[in-house]
């Protein structure tokens, strides 16, 4: 009878969905590890402050005890649309790849991923605000500063940045060009335990890695979506100027071709939350708001 049960239990486990392993999940969680490995411990201090008041928030379903909880945090309660649904056009910019690049375009009232990002920033700078507010929005800008730097948050040909062009990965069939750089390209370019993004890095390679704004950071997905993923996905040097086709299959060398980008962006996105948060927590005066011009 215990053996019947045992078997039973495991056949339920089997059927439970496993968390999807993407920028929603793995890699940005990888993205907050790379973050804390690469902040002072002053700062580190500071985030273990704020997540401390995680009940403040009153999102039980959406644990926010550690940073990598904080790089998710976003997503998971977007769940709660009557509550959060105005932030879903806060994750992406999505710019067509085959006009000029536009940093003022498609922002409307800073509801996008870069405008986001730099409020949330502002936001958790301000030790004036409550511990709760901040809290908030150091989760918020964790999270977005992933989403720029997945390529198609930005890039877009006309597929809502991939979501409505389906693609096969390699043998695994039935996902989107969207999903694919979302999930298990992801997963593969950081998954080499021989070789974890989550380390402390030098700071040469902080240098190389590192710096910019989040326009700047935009624009760089943006032109990998327009050089990189379109073309090698359609196998045309130019997509603009090719009728594409509703579905495309990544072979594996395209995967492997893949593989050295998608590290890349999640190294730069940790190492770039890890410059927020430094400036964030950065003692001293806040940068006074630019007035607004009235109109």
């Amino acid at each position: 009878m215990m053996r019947q049960l045992l078997a039973y239990a495991a056949l339920m486990l089997a059927l439970v969905p496993a968390p999807a392993a993407a920028w929603g999940y793995y890699a940005h969680r990888q993205t907050a590890a790379i973050a804390l490995a690469n902040v002072s411990p002053e700062v580190r201090s500071q985030v273990r402050a704020l997540l401390a008041r995680e009940k403040d928030l009153g999102t039980p379903d959406c644990p926010l005890k550690t940073l990598e909880d904080a790089a998710v945090w976003a997503d998971c309660v977007r769940a709660e649309s009557w509550r959060w649904g105005y932030t879903a056009a806060w994750h992406y910019r999505n710019a067509p790849i085959c006009k000029a690049f536009d940093p003022r375009a498609n922002c409307p009232g800073g509801s996008c991923v870069t405008a986001q990002i730099v409020r949330a920033q502002r936001v958790l700078a301000d030790e004036r605000l409550p511990a709760a507010v901040r809290l908030e929005a150091l989760a918020f800008m964790v999270h977005f500063a992933g989403d720029v730097h997945n390529p198609l948050h930005s890039g877009d040909n006309e597929d809502q940045g991939g979501n409505a062009r389906k693609a096969d990965y390699g043998i695994k069939p039935g996902l989107n060009l969207h999903s694919i750089w979302d999930g298990p390209l992801a997963e593969r370019a950081i998954s080499d335990p021989a070789d974890p993004v989550a380390r402390r890095y030098s700071p040469a390679e902080r240098a190389e890695l590192a710096g910019g704004t989040p326009d700047d950071w935009g624009r760089e997905s943006w032109e990998i979506a327009r050089s990189f993923v379109y073309p090698t996905a359609f196998d045309t040097e130019d997509v603009c100027a090719a009728e594409l086709p509703d579905k495309v299959a990544l072979s594996q060398e395209d995967i492997v071709r893949g593989v050295p980008v998608a590290r890349k962006r999640v190294v730069q996105a940790g190492l770039r939350i890890a410059g927020l948060l430094e400036e964030a927590f950065k003692p001293g005066p806040l940068v006074p708001d630019t007035p607004r011009r009235r109109r």
